[in-house]
């Protein structure tokens, strides 16, 4: 099962988890690792994906340009003090509009912050005033 997570979980080769197995005593060709890949990933999906938490109440929240498929768009993301992301929202324009349409959609994710750091751009303010 380490086999299985090391390649899933990292950028590593079937040939690097052998070598990494190797180093520890079990030698297995990488053919071998990758049957086990194969085999038990369907069944460790679940397992695999991080859980997600009720958001915490203090928020992080930024925005930033970004270029996606070629185009710029204005990505907003909001973060917990754990450091889970509790929305992440694309719009084409900066402005009040697409600010609150974000907060609206991150604060139907559970409960309201007590507390919402941010770089004090003018719009993401303004949508929390409201």
């Amino acid at each position: 099962m380490l086999a299985v997570r090391w390649y899933l979980r990292t950028a590593l080769s079937y040939r690097d988890v052998e070598e990494l197995l190797a180093e520890r005593g079990l030698f297995v060709d990488h053919v071998t690792v990758y049957r086990w890949v194969q085999r038990f990933t369907p069944l460790l999906i679940d397992a695999a994906r991080p859980c997600r938490h009720i958001p915490g109440d203090r928020w992080f929240v930024d925005e930033t340009y970004v270029t996606v498929s070629g185009e710029w768009i204005y990505l907003y993301r909001a973060v917990d003090q754990d450091g889970q992301a509790i929305d992440v929202f694309a719009a084409d324009q900066r402005d009040l509009a697409a600010a609150r349409r974000f907060f609206t959609r991150a604060l139907s994710h559970g409960r309201r912050p007590v507390e919402v750091t941010t770089d004090q751009a003018a719009f993401v303010e303004l949508a929390l005033a409201v």
